[in-house]
């Protein structure tokens, strides 16, 4: 059995999933382990997080039991943690350190964890998972008018991620890397590609994109908050191309998108632990444009 662990922001949640879904198409027993938003957990932690993988509509998946888990990684209680301490060898846990592991998918009998963002794990089940993630309709007729418009015209996404990437210690992991730079560059190259394109401009910092990018070929998408701000990935999804932040948000944005012709960009690295080398992030993330921070079209 393949058990693989829930956690994280929606971006992650999805990615987790659509790893899920690999193994499934691949044959295998698998399930996830959704433990992590349990009550108890999320009290443990600065920023609680909500199995958003429970708004979209039937979206099926079958979870772990307790004893699925302990099997494979050991149980909560005292037996559990001695064998961890005294018996390490009995786990069978695989925990993401690089970008792309090769010779994941053909594990079994373990239990997995980490974000799994790299497109090349599930890229070519995209379609059906793109079938399979189905967002609820909308209680707020601004989306629906917004995305029939969308649909009707040369539209780009353009996703802006500050609020907690300025933090200090998310900005030395995060920050640097979608620079106004990148931004200018990526938007250039859709105007190069695109006649009369319209860009509609996602942000968690609404005041600053309304000053950055003022004009009547950009439109500020204030309308989701709270719990319905996953709405903005919907929005996104139904963009023709998509400029992406360093993050997972936005990158499932491009993912569900159906145009067939669609431009997706996105930052060379996501983290500044990271370094881009072209040749492989082109065979990880076929079909992407990758610009730099000093705004370079690699």
């Amino acid at each position: 059995m393949i058990i693989i662990q829930v956690a994280g922001g929606l971006g992650n949640q999805l990615q987790q999933y659509a790893l899920y879904r690999k193994f499934v198409s691949l044959g295998r027993e698998a399930r996830l382990d959704v433990s992590w938003f349990d009550e108890k957990n999320q009290e443990k932690m600065s920023a609680k997080r909500e199995l958003e993988l429970n708004y979209f509509d039937r979206l099926l998946y079958e979870t772990c039991t307790a004893e699925e888990k302990a099997h494979l990684v050991g149980g909560e209680g005292l037996s559990g943690k001695l064998r961890r301490k005294l018996l390490p060898f009995t786990l069978h846990r695989f925990q993401e350190s690089e970008m792309y592991h090769p010779q994941l998918l053909s594990m079994d009998n373990v239990y997995i964890s980490g974000h799994f963002a790299c497109e090349k794990y599930y890229a070519d089940i995209m379609f059906s998972l793109q079938e399979k993630i189905q967002f609820p309709e909308s209680k707020n007729p601004l989306n629906h008018e917004m995305a029939q418009e969308m649909r009707k015209r040369p539209s780009v996404s353009i996703h802006v991620r500050r609020g907690d990437y300025l933090d200090e210690e998310n900005k030395k992991l995060f920050g640097g890397i979608c620079t106004d730079s990148y931004y200018d560059c990526a938007v250039n190259m859709i105007r190069e590609a695109v006649p009369d394109p319209h860009f509609y401009v996602f942000s968690d910092d609404i005041p600053y994109v309304k000053e950055k990018y003022q004009g009547n070929e950009f439109t500020i998408v204030d309308i989701n908050h709270g719990r319905d701000s996953f709405y903005d990935m919907w929005l996104m999804s139904n963009c023709k191309h998509n400029i992406c932040a360093n993050s997972t948000f936005s990158f499932w944005g491009a993912r569900l998108n159906k145009n067939e012709n669609k431009i997706m960009v996105r930052p060379t690295i996501h983290k500044n632990s990271q370094s881009f080398i072209k040749r492989e992030m082109e065979d990880l993330w076929k079909g992407w444009h990758f610009i730099n921070p000093d705004g370079k079209v690699m």
